[in-house]
């Protein structure tokens, strides 16, 4: 068997932990490899973040193209074009992806492999080159970063129909009549409310009692309310026994609600039930790396796997599945290693915004979460419809939350649905990072009149 050639350091998949980490080594003269199978970028760019939020960036401006009258701006009947939506799309997605090569190709040290990364011993890897043959390399650090994709559920008929996912339906150059979406997490919900506006009539179906399940129920109640204002179903407490393909190509599901049995037929099916880690191709075992029972790669806070000299990063490991926390991953693999630090995953923050319009900005504890803690803790909470910037823009749905300790008068946690809801929730966070009571932000001069003057009287009601 030919040796492998050798590296310093072997990256797998070009995600937004890997191309950072990758260009940070060969900057210190490091030998590095970075694997590709498909598309450099990972998810993030290419099926994630930035084509979605290109899409939902159309639905915003046919939303407010329809309501102008509503400004006192007459208009003519709104002409929707889904084809050129996703053509625009495809445009942002492929200069931020090719500036993104460019950058691999033109750092010194780094040399990037396109194929399919799979182990063959505890630190050699085989690579299927995309345009043939194989390659063997090996590297005396590793790191996985190879993201995760759309969760498939077990559900009877699936296999017979052509359902969509998080990917798939960014490619439709049709709209749907009716689309029928599995799933009330926060991808269902931006597609749901992204296609109703696109024209589709849209029904999301939900196991649980409610939607967004990690947040609080008064926040899910508030979501749900305007979802419900731009006309999409919703269906809660209901479970999805079987597909069926009918005669006229449409698809049947066959509901289950409280034990009742019913129907629904749409024309296409979305699958947002969650995400899987992209490991099957791999081979852990030949390397010992070892998985959870839903097959993320165990990492310590360090973001270490149990084999030495190995190391798993961003959504691949579990945990958040976003980008900003993937970029942290970098940040604490790159202090740890190159700077002798000791950064770890270990209470840092997990901010997150769900890009519905308008947004929902989290950060921190929700009030389940301080409650099961056995907290000391006050909440306050006011109406988007109180926020004078809202009102004169023209979007007062929502509601701001925030959790503050009783005993110390710090922030612990925030929800802020509304216009910006994730900037003004990054907001509260800096003021959390910097360990600032709530009275900072009660007494605080903000411009006015803007969104953030509003955490004047927010914290204002705190008792």
């Amino acid at each position: 068997m030919k040796n492998p050639e050798k590296f310093d350091a072997v990256i797998i998949g070009t995600g937004q932990s890997g191309v950072p980490l990758a260009k940070t080594f060969a900057g210190k003269g490091w030998k590095v490899a970075i694997i590709e199978r498909y598309l450099v970028g990972g998810s993030c760019i290419n099926y994630g973040c930035t084509p979605s939020k290109t899409m939902a960036a159309s639905s915003q401006v046919i939303h407010l193209t329809k309501k102008a009258e509503v400004y006192g701006v007459h208009n003519s009947k709104v002409e929707i074009n889904l084809k050129e939506i996703i053509n625009r799309k495809k445009s942002i997605v492929k200069s931020f992806r090719e500036g993104l090569e460019k950058g691999i190709e033109k750092t010194k040290n780094l040399t990037l492999i396109r194929g399919e990364a799979g182990f063959v011993d505890k630190k050699i890897i085989q690579i299927h080159l995309s345009n043939g043959g194989t390659r063997r390399i090996t590297g005396d650090k590793i790191f996985i970063n190879t993201g995760g994709g759309p969760r498939i559920p077990s559900i009877k008929g699936i296999e017979s129909v052509e359902y969509l996912t998080s990917t798939s339906i960014m490619e439709l150059e049709e709209r749907p009549s009716l689309l029928l979406i599995l799933g009330g997490g926060y991808i269902g919900l931006e597609f749901g409310q992204m296609f109703r506006r696109f024209g589709s009539e849209v029904t999301i179906i939900e196991k649980g009692p409610q939607l967004l399940s990690r947040e609080d129920e008064d926040i899910s109640n508030e979501m749900e309310k305007i979802l419900r204002d731009d006309e999409v179903n919703i269906l809660k407490n209901t479970t999805a026994a079987e597909i069926i393909k009918t005669k006229e190509n449409s698809i049947k599901l066959r509901l289950y609600c409280e034990g009742k049995e019913n129907f629904l037929t749409g024309s296409h099916l979305l699958i947002a039930v969650g995400r899987k880690p992209n490991t099957e191709s791999l081979n852990l075992d030949a390397a010992g790396i070892k998985t959870d029972s839903t097959g993320y790669i165990k990492v310590n806070t360090k973001l270490e796997t149990n084999v030495d000299g190995i190391y798993a990063m961003g959504d691949v490991k579990g945990g958040p599945a976003f980008t900003h926390i993937s970029y942290d991953d970098f940040r604490i693999i790159r202090d740890n290693l190159l700077k002798k630090k000791t950064r770890t995953t270990r209470n840092r923050f997990v901010p997150y915004s769900i890009f519905t319009d308008p947004q929902l900005g989290r950060v921190g504890m929700t009030e389940k979460e301080a409650k099961k803690k056995g907290l000391k803790y006050k909440t306050v909470k006011m109406e988007m419809s109180h926020v004078s910037r809202a009102i004169e823009v023209g979007e007062s749905r929502g509601v701001m939350k925030a959790i503050v300790d009783s005993e110390t008068g710090k922030i612990l946690g925030c929800a802020i649905i509304g216009i910006e809801g994730g900037e003004i929730a990054s907001m509260i966070q800096i003021a959390m990072m910097g360990k600032l009571k709530y009275t900072d932000l009660k007494e605080g001069i903000f411009t006015h009149p803007t969104l953030s003057e509003a955490l004047n009287n927010l914290f204002s009601k705190v008792e």
